[in-house]
């Protein structure tokens, strides 16, 4: 993987708390480890508050009609 050096300002707390847990050797790791799930977690709130669809039938054509298959057995179940 290509890296990038980049100069980040932490507080000295935070600083020490984080090698607490993983040592000053293992602080890059743990950054990129936890920016990592910090992306991930904010593209799926960011998915999850649009309106954009997780099912589109093009990206499923190979299931025509199922889209709307599984809307009316789901209708059928919650009767």
């Amino acid at each position: 993987m290509k890296t990038k050096r980049a100069h980040v300002l932490l507080p000295q707390d935070l600083v020490k708390e984080i090698d607490s847990i993983v040592g000053p050797r293992g602080r890059s790791a743990f950054l990129v480890e936890t920016a990592r799930e910090a992306v991930r977690r904010r593209k799926l709130l960011r998915f999850l508050e649009s309106d954009t669809p997780a099912w589109k039938d093009a990206d499923h054509q190979n299931l025509p009609g199922a889209r709307q298959r599984g809307l009316e057995s789901f209708g059928k179940k919650a009767k």
